[in-house]
């Protein structure tokens, strides 16, 4: 979907110098407060930014953006490797 919105110079400037770097900078901003929110998912985040798992690693780390992986996720983790590995 592509959508319009009117942007105050001001911000622009800060953002890019270009359009497609004022699109980007908004599309990254976006996706990163998806994130947070619990909306998108790390992999969602990092194929609505076309970044693989470890660029989407050190996006989010080079932005001071902490990596949502809860206590079951852990869990669910290593009940998957316990299951590969053959330890249940």
């Amino acid at each position: 979907m592509q959508i319009t919105v009117e942007v105050p110079d001001e911000l622009t400037r800060q953002w890019g110098d270009t359009p497609q770097a004022v699109a980007r900078h908004v599309l990254e901003d976006t996706a990163i407060e998806g994130y947070r929110e619990g909306r998108l998912s790390f992999r969602q985040m990092g194929a609505v930014l076309g970044l693989g798992y470890w660029q989407t690693e050190s996006f989010l780390q080079e932005r001071g953006v902490p990596i949502n992986y809860s206590a079951a996720d852990l869990e669910s983790d290593r009940a998957t490797l316990d299951e590969i590995l053959g330890k249940r």
